[in-house]
């Protein structure tokens, strides 16, 4: 039998060996022998007796009753309480005043399985064992482990009594269940020991339970004797082996639970905390354990029934237990175990054994320099952002698939699909349906019956089920009602949509399913946490990964170990900046410089949305849609993108031409609009136009020579209502003449070229736009919705968009006062995009900040984006050079580019590789490659006048790029 150093030692000092004779003690290790021979020898046969025992408190009980415990721990020399329910500043407190009080200090204890929730409020909730078991990468485990460790350190916790190893073989075990890493022993072996070291790791003392396996019985121990009624080779081979794995590990104690095991114990329902064959022979002489046996609770049903008061704790210790853990009666067990010694019963070697092993425990945590628990910060200690980062990693790599038809996940061509939710269970799922709308339009569709539903679902190709059940505790009940499995049968059942379950509950849920034949797509996420919600909904649409691996058997056409991997399609997900090497505190220098902007009146409102390593990390909206709004803008909200128009519609779709062959960067005007061969527009390149070296006018105020003498639109061009000749929407109430679309390009024909080769042009992009429609006779907004918005998933991403949205969620641009004379307010604010009907080649896109980012994630993966590819890598390398830089010219093909000398659009701090554009309207969105990073600034500082050119001129745009980049931590 292989022993771990720590454990050999600490058995060298229970049997006396001075540790001067072993040359394998350390300096610490004399130490801590000293200091346990010291303690031990000054203490009273009471007292030592007294040290036995482990005490119950709740830090939520009444004053009177916590005092009571005070009394005790005077009286009988207690030497530790295990704390139950409550809050952690209470339980802070209490800590303090009882080890102030204690002789010697107490050790203390706790059930922290699943971090210090498992009791307390206010503390954090870290995923289930069962969820944990679903994680192939083990070494997630230490980082939970650790955290736990960290958080029960923190409060004054010696002790945690975790991990569970019981390895879970029944579905309808009601007292383990998701407290297990699952049925395979190997698997919770494993999961156990990474556990274990995160918190050693920590300074906090293990526990394994419960002895020797609880994991195979429908009886919870709290309220009967549960029987394992299997053979010795059978718990040899399954329940003892974690065990066996942990103690030859270092485990600092087990916890032997109330079990009736007739293969273990010949004596007839004596419970295995009672039994001395159980621990003394088979624990400690067979599996060579020399660290602390605990009792579980003496004050069970399994262990009390038809006993008298204190003969339990006696018989507790004469098995060979360390520590009697919430003894019934104190009084009586202690005047029991006193006479047992007096008697003989007891020996000073037994007594010796355990009280010293007790006190080399104490020593391990630090007790032989005891100060007490900080109360200030306590919060905030045990709710850290290092905490939501373990768990999300653990969550993202737990959720498991278990069936795939069609390779329906993650979904792809979301173009085709018409998304429905339908929500079964009692617990919430607004974190799961906001989540999936990040990628799709996804419609929550109810009905009072099957029949209603069923109508209603008729309506969509895929239909996505979220069983949601109650995430407080892992003992909620998990089961679907009837209505439920009916219901479940009669959706899967319709031949007009796919159907993915997800289960954010037990696993064993899914045993209740009678088929699973009509059901496409099923995913465990195992809890019903925010997390596991968004995460979920982040796999089900590909944007990461689907690793987790089926802990249990859930159904016969689920056995344990089921899963199927799935690889990510690279669409964006969404997570905490220090997941990408980014740091939440110096993101929020971002926050104060837009509150900034909008205490300095450069815009109403902004959204501001970063992104790294294919996640968002950052996407907050700010501030109001005017001055005098009361809503508060959202992510939800769009914008006017101005110009960011021509890197979002137009130069795409001019990029998938030049891969076809339907143009070229050496194509010149005339070859595109052949009406220019006798203009000087005629030998413009495509390549030097969209470089911006084209020596075209910076724009063309064609409003101006449509307003009659009052400056306003004349009735020679302009209709109040739609009508014969009219049907160019400029705003509400305005409708410009079909005939000006051609006045609009005889006007460009007209234009000089300038005499400065370096001009930023919208002209270029009228250019393109009529070429690309003529050349596809396709609107240029219905080209660019089919083949990139509807595929990318960028649905709130349009021209026009009161024909989409209502107009509450656009967020109006100017109060017009030389044109349209109105508040432009869902209409393009660019004037010669408005005469345009609204769609311009330069202008005329609206959208958030959420669809900006997906688009230019594509372009920063090399046209790739969800499973995919809009453009090849190549394409994207061509636009996004820079192929006049010698000419002091930064612009790529379209793209803008850094800039070369000092001062330009970003921050200085961007890669060469970078790209991106600024808009007219406040807007400005940027991509690096070499960061990885995207980031998106969206505003409407023209609102109420375009006049108010303070954020141009204060560069806040640039600034908040810096802040991003200053956040990086990797």
């Amino acid at each position: 039998m292989r022993f771990s150093l720590t454990v050999s030692l600490l058995f060298l000092i229970v049997l006396g060996i001075e540790a001067q004779e072993n040359p394998l003690m350390t300096e610490d290790s004399l130490a801590q022998s000293s200091w346990v021979n010291e303690r031990y020898s000054a203490m009273t046969l009471e007292e030592k007796i007294g040290q036995l025992f482990m005490i119950s408190v709740a830090s939520s009980q009444d004053k009177g009753s916590t005092d009571k415990l005070k009394d005790l721990i005077k009286e009988h020399g207690i030497g530790g309480v295990i704390f139950s329910t409550g809050g952690p500043q209470r339980q802070a407190k209490l800590t303090n005043e009882y080890q102030a009080i204690s002789k010697l200090p107490l050790l203390v204890g706790m059930d922290a399985e699943w971090g210090l929730s498992m009791r307390l409020d206010s503390t954090y909730a870290f995923p289930w064992n069962m969820t944990l078991g679903a994680i192939k990468d083990s070494t997630i485990l230490e980082k939970v482990g650790y955290r736990i460790g960290l958080h029960a350190k923190r409060l004054g916790v010696h002790i945690n009594f975790a991990p569970d190893i019981d390895v879970n073989i029944d579905p309808q075990n009601p007292i383990i269940g998701n407290r297990s890493f699952g049925e395979d022993r190997d698997n919770v072996a494993q999961k156990g020991i990474m556990f274990m070291k995160g918190m050693h790791r920590a300074g906090v003392l293990s526990s394994g339970k419960h002895f020797p396996g609880h994991g195979d019985t429908a009886t919870d121990s709290h309220h009967a004797l549960p029987v394992i009624n299997v053979t010795r080779q059978r718990l040899d081979s399954v329940e003892l082996y974690p065990f066996q794995k942990l103690i030859d590990e270092g485990l600092s104690s087990v916890m032997v639970a109330h079990l009736n095991v007739p293969a273990l114990e010949i004596k007839e329902n004596l419970p295995s905390s009672l039994s001395e064959q159980i621990i003394s022979g088979l624990l400690k002489e067979e599996m060579g354990f020399d660290g602390l046996v605990f009792t579980d609770a003496l004050n069970m049903k399994g262990v009390t029934d038809k006993r008298e008061e204190g003969d339990v704790e006696l018989a507790a210790f004469l098995a060979g237990n360390d520590i009697l853990l919430m003894p019934g009666n104190i009084n009586k067990a202690k005047e029991k175990l006193l006479a047992a010694y007096e008697r003989g019963r007891i020996t000073e070697k037994r007594l010796s054994a355990s009280v010293k092993k007790i006190l080399m425990a104490k020593y391990k945590v630090g007790l032989s320099d005891y100060k007490p628990v900080q109360v200030q910060n306590l919060y905030k200690d045990l709710n850290s952002l290092e905490d939501d980062l373990v768990y999300d990693e653990a969550i993202e790599n737990a959720i498991t698939v278990v069936k795939n038809n069609f390779q329906l996940m993650g979904i792809k061509k979301l173009e085709n699909k018409k998304i429905a939710y339908v929500k079964f269970g009692d617990a919430n799922s607004y974190s799961f349906v906001e989540e999936l709308n990040k990628y799709a339009k996804v419609t929550q569709v109810n009905g009072k019956d099957i029949v209603t539903l069923k109508r209603e679902l008729s309506n969509y190709n895929l239909v996505i089920i979220g069983y949601h059940k109650n995430n407080s505790s892992p003992w909620k009940p998990y089961k679907f009602s009837k209505n439920e499995l009916l219901w479940l049968s009669e959706i899967a059942k319709q031949r007009t949509s796919n159907t993915i379950l997800s289960v954010f509950a037990k696993p064993y849920a899914l045993m209740d399913v009678a088929s699973f034949k009509s059901i496409d797509g099923v995913v465990v996420a195992y809890q019903n946490s925010d997390q596991a919600q968004r995460k979920t909904a982040q796999l089900i649409f590909g944007a990461i990964p689907a690793k987790g691996v089926l802990p249990v058997t859930a159904h016969p056409d689920f056995p344990m170990n089921t899963s199927v991997q799935l690889e990510s399609l690279k669409r964006l997900g969404y997570s905490l900046p220090e997941s990408v090497g980014m740091s939440s505190t110096k993101l929020t220098e971002v926050d104060r410089l837009v509150n900034d902007g909008l205490d300095s009146l450069m815009y109403p409102g902004a959204q501001v949305l970063i992104a790294r390593k294919g996640k968002v990390i950052y996407n907050e909206g700010f501030g109001k849609p005017t001055y005098k709004s009361t809503e508060k803008i959202t992510p939800d909200h769009i914008y006017d993108l101005a110009s960011i128009t021509k890197i979002l519609a137009t130069l795409p779709l001019v990029m998938k031409m030049e891969e076809k062959g339907d143009i070229t960067l050496n194509n010149t005007f005339q070859e595109l609009v052949p009406e220019y061969s006798d203009t000087e527009l005629k030998n413009v390149t495509v390549l030097k136009a969209l470089s911006h070296y084209g020596r075209l006018p910076a724009w063309i105020a064609f409003y101006v020579s449509t307003l009659d003498k009052n400056r306003k639109p004349s009735k020679d061009f302009y209709r109040n209502e739609p009508s014969e000749g009219f049907s160019f929407k400029v705003s509400d109430n305005l409708y410009l003449t079909d005939a000006y679309q051609d006045s609009i390009y005889n006007r460009i024909g007209r234009q000089r070229l300038k005499s400065n080769r370096y001009r930023y042009s919208d002209v270029a992009y009228f250019v393109m736009k009529k070429y690309i429609e003529e050349t596809y006779r396709t609107p240029l907004d219905k080209l660019a919705n089919d083949f990139l918005y509807k595929p990318i998933g960028a649905f709130n991403t349009s021209f026009n968009p009161l024909d989409k949205f209502p107009r509450n969620k656009v967020v109006p641009s100017e109060v017009d006062k030389y044109f349209r004379y109105e508040i432009v307010h869902g209409y393009v604010h660019d004037m010669g995009a408005a005469m345009q009907g609204g769609v311009g080649g330069h202008a005329g896109l609206f959208s958030n900040a959420n669809d900006v980012a997906k688009i230019m994630q594509m372009y920063l993966q090399d046209g790739f984006y969800g499973g995919t590819r809009f453009l090849d890598s190549r394409t994207v390398k061509k636009f996004n050079t820079c192929y006049f830089c010698d000419k002091d010219v930064r612009r790529g093909v379209g793209f803008d580019k850094p800039q070369l000398k000092e001062k330009g659009p970003t921050c200085g701090c961007v890669s060469r590789k970078s790209f991106g554009h600024s808009g007219f309207t406040g807007t400005y969105t940027w991509a690096d490659p070499e960061e990885e990073i995207v980031y998106v600034f969206l505003s409407n500082r023209t609102y109420p006048t375009a006049s108010n050119t303070l954020l141009v001129k204060s560069g806040l745009r640039t600034r908040i790029q810096r802040a991003i980049y200053d956040a990086i931590i990797d």
